[in-house]
């Protein structure tokens, strides 16, 4: 069957591959040719190839009530967050439509992730009893639904290092149990068989940890035991997808004084560069030295989200004013050859996590 009656395939796929992702849900809907040609990891393969791909920022953000009076307590209520979209080619914003049956926005503190055309939104705080989720909700872009994945086995865990890579698997490790024990367990997601795998454990807790999947390896950094809340580690292990292990810990892994945080991470596919926005410079690792590149713009309070693009670096954080959940989402893109800074043009609402999506 054609795609297009009395158009040559090539040029019938070109007018799919030329379309907007908001038109996916409708072009999957006309005929099980056009569904089946968009379903195909080959075409969006084909959509980046040929620079038709739209690259989303997306972001876990608080939905801020405008008709609320000045300096009144609503301010520092806990907010309802929704899953914001910023379209970094036209600078676009748009909001998905909310998890059926979870009528007050998404759990607080919740991981975002993406795999393909699906955004994985995992655990975090239910935000009416504040108890902890195990929770996994996948948002399709090409059906516009949302899908309930299988819920993340073991103990309930908050504030885990989560890392994708960004093929068909999620990878989960560290965090804290709900009685306050930091973990050493991992575990980890097939998208596709929608099936949880657990690893072998880490070698040390750590909580409040952050991850990253870079040359091959799922990176956890940082984090701190039980017994040494708040002290944050320097030191870093890595799981070898190939031989389904852990590699010896990395002790100096962060170079510097007193660690008080651990850094937010972005890697590049293109030479495998690793940044880390930390202590408000940017960060690259060369040569197992991290070295200063730049200075992060002084509006960004807290950084909530970095990623890497082909020449730039995309850093998502909030103003001093978000303390009371209101103030301005600030953003900015670095060009990685001069080390400018151009700001983008955000919406108001405290922003606690993102991911990076490319369909």
């Amino acid at each position: 069957m054609e795609l297009i009656p009395n158009l040559p395939e090539d040029v019938a796929r070109e007018c799919l591959l030329r379309s907007s992702y908001k038109q996916f849900p409708v072009i999957a809907s006309v005929c099980r040719g056009w569904n089946r040609e968009v379903s195909l990891s080959e075409f969006f393969h084909l959509r980046k190839a040929s620079g038709h791909s739209q690259e989303l920022l997306i972001m876990s953000q608080a939905r801020v009530d405008t008709d609320r009076e000045p300096g009144s307590g609503k301010n520092f209520a806990s907010p309802e967050y929704r899953v914001a979209v910023l379209e970094s080619g036209s600078g676009l914003w748009t909001e998905l439509p909310p998890i059926p049956g979870q009528s007050n926005g998404l759990p607080l503190y919740c991981k975002l992730v993406s795999i393909g055309s699906d955004l994985i939104v995992l655990g975090g705080l239910d935000p009416v009893t504040w108890q902890a989720s195990d929770s996994v909700f996948v948002f399709s872009f090409l059906n516009s639904k949302w899908r309930a994945g299988a819920t993340m086995p073991g103990v309930k865990r908050l504030f885990f290092g989560c890392a994708t890579d960004s093929d068909r698997t999620v990878l989960v490790a560290g965090g804290h149990d709900e009685e306050k024990q930091a973990l050493t367990s991992s575990i980890v997601y097939d998208l596709a068989e929608d099936r949880w795998t657990f690893l072998p454990d880490m070698s040390r807790e750590r909580d409040e940890c952050k991850a990253i999947f870079h040359a091959g390896k799922f990176h956890v950094i940082g984090g701190y035991a039980t017994e040494e809340q708040g002290q944050f580690s320097k030191s870093a292990e890595s799981f070898d997808m190939s031989t389904w292990l852990w590699c010896p810990v990395k002790e100096e892994f962060l170079d510097g004084g007193e660690t008080i945080s651990t850094p937010i991470y972005a890697t590049t596919g293109e030479d495998g560069g690793l940044f880390a926005c930390w202590r408000g410079d940017v960060m690259v690792l060369r040569n197992d030295t991290w070295q200063k590149v730049s200075q992060i713009p002084a509006d960004v309070y807290s950084v909530a989200y970095v990623a890497v693009r082909p020449g730039k670096l995309i850093v998502i954080g909030n103003g001093k004013a978000s303390a009371g959940y209101g103030g301005a989402t600030v953003g900015y893109i670095c060009d990685l050859s001069s080390y400018r800074w151009v700001k983008l043009e955000t919406h108001v609402g405290h922003v606690q996590a993102g991911c990076f999506l490319e369909v």
